[in-house]
């Protein structure tokens, strides 16, 4: 199966808890938020194309999972730190987040 990857390339990635504290519009799109995230140590920006899905009361306090090794990316004018986790199928979109507390930045392994 080509699509398989080994446990050691699953371990380069560096996914890690944290909780969405500030959401904005980013201006001039109609699809994308700029979260600002506790992730323990530091505050990531994370751009995101949620707005279809959450609202900002939605999405605050919410703990989410972050891939925190990605090369950032400028989006419409605006840096992205990383990239948050979903799951999706067709129209649906459900944000991962763990099911009890855990502190920002825990690694997920």
């Amino acid at each position: 199966m080509s699509d398989t990857v080994t446990m050691k390339e699953f371990k380069r990635l560096n996914i890690r808890i944290g909780t969405v504290e500030v959401i904005e519009r980013v201006p001039g799109s109609d699809k994308l938020y700029k979260l600002q995230v506790d992730m323990g140590d530091e505050t990531r920006q994370i751009v995101t194309g949620l707005v279809d899905y959450y609202t900002a009361e939605e999405l605050e306090g919410k703990v989410i999972a972050v891939v925190t090794n990605m090369k950032p990316v400028k989006i419409f004018g605006q840096w992205s730190y990383g990239m948050l986790l979903a799951a999706e199928k067709e129209d649906q979109l459900s944000l991962l987040t763990v099911d009890r507390h855990i502190p920002n930045g825990a690694r997920i392994t």
